[in-house]
């Protein structure tokens, strides 16, 4: 039994047992990874064809390593021009090996519950700073009037205050200084 399945992005023909080399997957080396996108799947003389993909079917894997591969040199020239340029590359690759093909009746992947912990997060944190919000405005108000005024202005409330090395700073470090 043999199937065409799309792994990050690519399709390959797979058996069980079989060790496939793909796009780096963002899963832990030891860890089983199952694919849903089964295009084909063929046993002997039977064939069945989804259209894009059939439903329930799955391949498992098991994601026995990280690595990179063969370096591919990338050299670029124009004749008689004087340009060249040599670029290499070293594709991110995982190696998985074919554990099962499943042709119906497999539960799709569950989505990870780390979306549904990040919105909890999101709707406390405006709950703690409304407090702080009311003080900003009139900080922002601070330094809009700041920005307003002119350099010489600036610098004569630096002097008034004791701000030292005031005669060497630029606006905005006059404005840092001052609020």
């Amino acid at each position: 039994m043999y199937a065409i399945v799309e792994i990050a992005g690519q399709q390959f023909k797979v058996e069980k047992d079989q060790k496939v080399f793909v796009h780096r997957l963002a899963t832990e080396e030891g860890k089983k990874v199952a694919f849903d996108n089964v295009l084909l799947i063929g046993d002997g003389d039977k064939f069945t064809v989804g259209a894009p993909a059939i439903g329930g079917a799955q391949v498992g894997a098991k994601v026995l390593r990280h690595l990179k591969g063969d370096k591919v040199i990338v050299f670029k020239k124009k004749r008689r021009k004087g340009y060249r340029v040599k670029n290499g590359h070293r594709q991110a690759l995982t190696e998985i090996q074919i554990e099962g093909i499943v042709a119906s009746g497999a539960k799709k992947a569950k989505a990870e519950p780390k979306a549904k912990a990040e919105p909890k997060a999101k709707v406390e944190a405006p709950k703690k700073a409304a407090a702080p919000k009311k003080e900003a405005p009139a900080k922002a108000e601070a330094s809009n009037d700041l920005s307003k005024m002119t350099v010489a202005q600036l610098k004569a409330m630096a002097k008034e205050q004791g701000i030292t090395g005031y005669s060497s700073m630029k606006k905005a470090d006059l404005i840092a200084a001052l609020s």
